[in-house]
């Protein structure tokens, strides 16, 4: 059809869509973009984009992301609090906590949240990692839930937090600062700080 981009660019296009938040107008103003960038600055992108299987994956102890075979920078810490760890559905919320600068425990990443109406009742969630990194012996004292404050969040937390009643801990949740519904990984740094600073247990 007359108007219709080259199949080349309409296949970049598609690609860009499947970022979140991206719709059709925005995946073809960045595709538009890069037809002005330097040959170079393509092909350094399409290599980038190229090598992410081989150069990133996940950290063998938290689940987080980390570059490929090793250990993220927070698990290999000596110098963190291993006493305690925070409990977060996406590695997005590990990096929002850390530029709140004031938390210098642990994480673990779950890898999402319940959502029944997608047909995600915990099965896919890293559960059993976390309770194995929190049994009698390991040293954890407090387990944070720093989850959602949505419907589904509230739901994954409960659901969490009635798996560790068997192990020797303490669970709490982030307090004040955050708005219903809020996404962690789009909070300042100083709301984080007041929420962790003044967290509460959860029964």
């Amino acid at each position: 059809m007359t108007g219709d981009y080259p199949a080349a660019l309409e296949e970049v296009i598609a690609l860009l869509k499947r970022f979140p938040g991206v719709g059709r107008r925005s995946a073809e103003r960045m595709a538009l973009a890069m037809l002005k960038w330097e040959t170079d600055q393509i092909r350094a992108l399409g290599e980038a984009v190229r090598d992410i299987p081989e150069r990133i994956g996940r950290c063998p102890d938290c689940g987080g992301v980390a570059a490929a075979g090793e250990r993220c920078a927070v698990c290999a810490d000596p110098t963190r609090d291993r006493s305690t760890i925070c409990v977060v559905e996406e590695s997005p919320q590990v990096f929002a906590i850390e530029k709140g600068g004031g938390y210098r425990g642990l994480y673990h990443v779950l890898g999402g949240r319940l959502s029944p109406l997608d047909g995600e009742n915990g099965e896919n969630l890293s559960t059993e990692a976390l309770l194995l990194r929190t049994a009698a012996g390991s040293g954890v004292r407090e387990v944070i839930l720093a989850l959602g404050s949505d419907v589904e969040g509230r739901a994954t937390a409960v659901y969490v937090a009635d798996l560790l009643k068997a192990n020797p801990v303490s669970i709490s949740q982030p307090a004040q600062g955050l708005p219903a519904g809020a996404d962690l990984s789009y909070a300042d740094g100083a709301t984080i700080r007041a929420a962790f600073a003044g967290r509460r247990g959860m029964e």
